[in-house]
C-alpha cells in the first residue's frame, strides 16, 4: 500500500500555497470569463463539484444559483449571504441555500472545493483546436 503524502508547494508546512494532483489539473476548466478566476470542473449527473484557485481579485457582484457548499483550502473569503457577512478561512466550511443572493470578496489567493446542487452551473471551456500550419504537405 502507498503511504499518503501532503502536496504543498511550501514543503509540508501547511494549508498554505496547496497544490492541486494531476488528477485534478487534468479535470476540464470551467468556462468563466472572469479575470483571476479559475476552476476544474468535475461533472456528475446531477451535481457539479468545482475545484477553485481564485488570485485577489476582490469583489464578486451579488447573484444567485442553486445551493452551494463549500470548504476553504487555502486563503481567506469575505462572504456576503441575506447581508450577513463572514470571513472564512482555511478548514471552514460554508453553505448559501438555492436562490440565496451572495457576494463575496477575495482579499487573499484562495483555493476552495465547491459542490455545486445543478448539474448546469458551469460548462467545461471549449478546447481550443490547433490552428491549421500554412506549410505544404
Amino acid at each position: 500500500m502507498e503511504e499518503f503524502e501532503p502536496s504543498f508547494a511550501n514543503g509540508g508546512k501547511g494549508m498554505s500555497d496547496v497544490v492541486y494532483p494531476d488528477m485534478i489539473e487534468d479535470l476540464p476548466d470551467i468556462d468563466l470569463d472572469l479575470e483571476g478566476v479559475r476552476g476544474k470542473l468535475l461533472q456528475a449527473d446531477a451535481k457539479q463539484v468545482v475545484f477553485f484557485d481564485i488570485e485577489p481579485v476582490g469583489a464578486i457582484p451579488p447573484h444567485a444559483h442553486s445551493a452551494q457548499w463549500g470548504v476553504v483550502l487555502e486563503g481567506e473569503m469575505e462572504l456576503t449571504v441575506n447581508g450577513r457577512t463572514t470571513t472564512y478561512r482555511k478548514g471552514d466550511a460554508y453553505f448559501i441555500p438555492a436562490g440565496q443572493e451572495h457576494a463575496a470578496n477575495f482579499k487573499t489567493r484562495f483555493k476552495a472545493i465547491d459542490f455545486f446542487d445543478e448539474p448546469t452551473r458551469y460548462r467545461p471551456r471549449a478546447c481550443e483546436r490547433p490552428r491549421a500550419s500554412h506549410q505544404p504537405l
